[in-house]
């Protein structure tokens, strides 16, 4: 089996041609064999090894965290809102990145993984979704809270009406989390129709279809 980091093809100048030209890695190791794909031409040449960093990942869910490594090429660059899988002996799961912080605890929304110390992220495949409830009647003072878990990809719309075990509501609104806001161009949503992804609501705003109103007691 390959070694993914090391290259099927470096340049280098060939004894043969007399030229650089693209070569044929045939033993990789600092000395590898390469060999010319112009002349055929086989001799040594020194290949650096390819250099990566790691850095340290918070992963959040539902009030809970716990960290994980992402490694890559000190030039790579993360930014507030990418994705990645980070793979613990837990489970794998899909995150999202909520702020990078750099050395002296400064937060940036993007750096290169050679300056970025520590990467603050959330699970984003299942999420936990908060929900403002309100009663049929419309009176504010019996407005509840409800807490969902979804897939990620599970679809909030409004004027949608949809049932969580024996709460059916309809969702008149939903509030956009700071790092995905960009990609709405909206904090918020309440015309029908519109969707937001369970990975990207901070907020459900919605009323109670089954009943007039409740009683804590």
């Amino acid at each position: 089996m390959s070694d993914p980091d090391v290259p099927s093809q470096v340049p280098a100048e060939c004894p043969g041609c007399g030229e650089e030209t693209p070569h044929e890695v045939l033993k990789p190791g600092g000395h590898a064999t390469v060999q010319c794909t112009v002349c055929g031409h086989t001799h040594k040449v020194e290949v650096p090894e390819p250099t990566t960093v790691d850095v340290d990942v918070v992963v959040s869910q539902d009030g809970e965290s716990y960290t994980a490594t992402l490694d890559g090429e000190p030039e790579q660059e993360v930014a507030v809102g990418d994705e990645f899988i980070v793979e613990t002996e837990e489970a794998i799961q899909q995150v999202r990145v909520t702020s990078i912080e750099l050395s002296g605890d400064r937060r940036v929304d993007q750096s290169d993984l050679d300056h970025a110390e520590t990467v603050w992220t959330r699970v984003v495949d299942n999420v936990a979704v908060n929900i403002t409830v309100h009663p049929k009647d419309g009176r504010r003072d019996e407005t509840r809270s409800l807490k969902v878990y979804v897939p990620g990809d599970y679809e909030f719309t409004v004027g949608k009406t949809v049932s969580f075990g024996d709460d059916e509501i309809e969702i008149e609104g939903v509030q956009v989390r700071d790092e995905a806001a960009d990609a709405y161009r909206h904090e918020k949503f309440d015309h029908e129709g519109d969707m937001v992804y369970a990975k990207d609501v901070k907020r459900v705003y919605a009323r109670d279809t089954k009943t007039a109103a409740w009683s804590a007691w």
